[in-house]
């Protein structure tokens, strides 16, 4: 049968077209061959892009999951040290929550939520801690730790005197550098380095040892700072502490003695012996 021509040149020209290539598709293996084909699709390995995307995203987000479970079990257990503490000693001061291994940051957070409180700078107490006279001697004291509670304060600890001071009396060095100390109020004396150390006893109010000059040297020390606590405090502080045997005549001789104030207390001092005999 022949042919038309138009009918033989398309025989033609499909015959010498070369046949078609399907189109790889990724992640489809190719058939084996007895040569590299370059059309061909490695399976994807572990260090492919995208097998990198999808094993290290639910790692990091592992981690970071165990990282803040963490960082939230740590600060919950400071929260719970921190309280415990305040509520064994009544007063802390930051160096000592950081020796404890409690950061500011946890201290900070119970101030926020009313936990804790913050009287004073660098000091903290819970809410309910009961204040009173002594209570503000303590804080003087954890503020203050080189100072000595003296004067009025010093007789009002001794219940040598009716006085409520203002403000806490403290003793501190004559080189010594002066803190800045709003709350709670505290007035200044200077004392030479001796004069810190004898006659000073240490008293335990609230977990804090605080140093508060005996009664004889309290009473000596009034007479010699009469003018900034006036003579009728030295008075009476002299009067209660011979009435209540809190002192003797010896040892406000001699702290009076040093103190160079014997000439001043002398006159005083015979006056109330004579009338007590």
């Amino acid at each position: 049968m022949l042919l038309p021509l138009s009918a033989h040149s398309s025989l033609k020209g499909a015959l010498r077209q070369p046949p078609r290539k399907e189109a790889p598709v990724r992640g489809k293996l190719s058939p084996p061959s007895d040569g590299p084909d370059e059309n061909a699709i490695l399976p994807r390995e572990i260090g492919d892009f995208w097998a990198d995307v999808d094993v290290i995203k639910p790692l990091l987000y592992v981690l970071k999951t165990e990282e803040t479970s963490l960082a939230m079990t740590s600060t919950s257990n400071q929260r719970f040290r921190a309280l415990n503490l305040l509520r064994a000693r009544g007063m802390l001061r930051l160096k000592d929550f950081v020796a404890e291994g409690i950061g500011p940051e946890t201290l900070a957070r119970l101030v926020r939520e009313e936990a804790v409180v913050r009287p004073a700078r660098g000091l903290y107490q819970l809410p309910d801690a009961q204040v009173d006279a002594a209570h503000t001697l303590a804080e003087a004291a954890m503020l203050v730790p080189k100072g000595v509670i003296c004067l009025t304060s010093a007789l009002q600890y001794h219940e040598l005197t009716l006085q409520m001071p203002s403000a806490v009396w403290m003793a501190i060095d004559r080189a010594a550098w002066r803190p800045k100390i709003d709350y709670p109020p505290i007035r200044f004396v200077r004392f030479t380095g001796p004069a810190l150390i004898e006659g000073v006893e240490r008293h335990r109010i609230e977990s804090v040892d605080v140093p508060i000059t005996d009664p004889a040297r309290t009473i000596v020390d009034c007479f010699r700072y009469r003018s900034k606590v006036g003579l009728d405090v030295a008075m009476e502080g002299l009067r209660e502490g011979l009435r209540r045997r809190r002192c003797t005549p010896d040892q406000l001789w001699r702290y009076a003695r040093k103190a160079r104030v014997w000439s001043i207390m002398r006159p005083y001092l015979e006056a109330m012996v004579s009338d007590a005999a």
